[in-house]
């Protein structure tokens, strides 16, 4: 199962008995990667995101751990810092929206409070908070094993904090986390080694989604040319899996690439049926398939058996962005 936020009220990121349930009924259907989850208070930047920085949080997710692990599920926690896909008024305290760069993303983000909000003007990172940031995602990580989780996901996809350092439109840095691709994707992998030295990389896996152009992102020339270098780079770190959303546009030579290059797992995901699922990985392009919109409006596990006849209910997409 993907990861998407479950979109359940969870005062200051507290998991509830409601996500106990939501990840209990779903955890027979195998690997379960847990919504996008904050590692610090300045990660929190959309509504009713959890959290995984605090006592109470840990405690929460131990919660929602023990009930996948009793009905013979496996969990992996993402860790997703938002960067500048956020609002202050989602965030606790006096939080800052930070960035690589000072760069507003164009459009709305849905707060409680306000309703819908133009996203905030983030502050720059210093060099000194990025590689502050690193040893954050690390903190996450020791926690969210500490919770009771099988592992963690970074997310370094859609347009979040890990993916606005990949894109030169988002990062405009002249320091060592900005200008040339191995500038750029510095901050990734940095975070990558600490976090699996600290876990281990069989407990780590990462998200990427190249020609995604969510929360937006800006296609550049240099697109493939970066996966195919961030990729030779997280090859050498043994890691558990790259879960990969291509968007339609993403060149095919691109995926195949990053297929040859990457000798742990691969995890595609994007649209699957059962029959393109199974096809894909019979043909070689990928080792695993994650399901989303079918997991969350679907939560029993039986009806995606191939023999069961009750039929998947569809998706409800009326507050996706809520």
């Amino acid at each position: 199962m993907a990861p998407t936020l479950s979109k359940t009220h969870v005062p200051a990121g507290i998991p509830n008995d409601v996500m106990v349930n939501y990840y209990s009924q779903r955890a027979k259907a195998g690997l379960i990667i847990a919504e996008g989850t904050g590692p610090a208070e300045n990660g929190m930047g959309k509504a009713h995101m959890p959290g995984i920085y605090s006592k109470d949080q840990i405690a929460g997710w131990k919660k929602v751990t023990k009930a996948v692990h009793e009905n013979g599920g496996r969990i992996f926690l993402q860790i997703m810092h938002t960067g500048r896909i956020s609002h202050p008024a989602n965030m606790p305290g006096k939080a800052e929206v930070i960035a690589p760069s000072a760069v507003t993303a164009k459009g709305e983000i849905w707060t409680e409070q306000h309703g819908w909000q133009p996203y905030a003007t983030p502050r720059a990172m210093t060099t000194s908070e990025v590689q502050k940031m690193v040893q954050q995602y690390v903190k996450a990580a020791t926690q969210a094993i500490a919770a009771g989780f099988d592992g963690v996901e970074l997310h370094a996809a859609h347009g979040y904090l890990m993916d606005q350092f990949l894109h030169p439109d988002t990062n405009q840095r002249t320091d060592k986390y900005g200008g040339s691709i191995p500038n750029r994707i510095r901050f990734i992998l940095e975070t990558v080694a600490a976090v699996s030295h600290a876990i281990g990389k069989h407990r780590t896996g990462i998200r990427l989604s190249p020609y995604s152009q969510v929360n937006d992102l800006q296609h550049h020339d240099e697109i493939d040319a970066t996966y195919e270098y961030l990729v030779d780079a997280l090859d050498t770190y043994g890691l558990s899996y790259i879960h990969l959303l291509p968007e339609h546009s993403t060149p095919a030579t691109l995926i195949a690439g990053i297929r040859s290059r990457f000798n742990g797992t691969l995890i595609l995901n994007g649209d699957y049926d059962a029959i393109r699922a199974e096809q894909t990985v019979l043909n070689g392009l990928a080792d695993l398939i994650a399901f989303e919109n079918p997991c969350v409006s679907s939560p029993l596990s039986g009806k995606f058996e191939m023999t069961s006849s009750e039929p998947l209910k569809k998706p409800n997409y009326a507050c996706a962005n809520c």
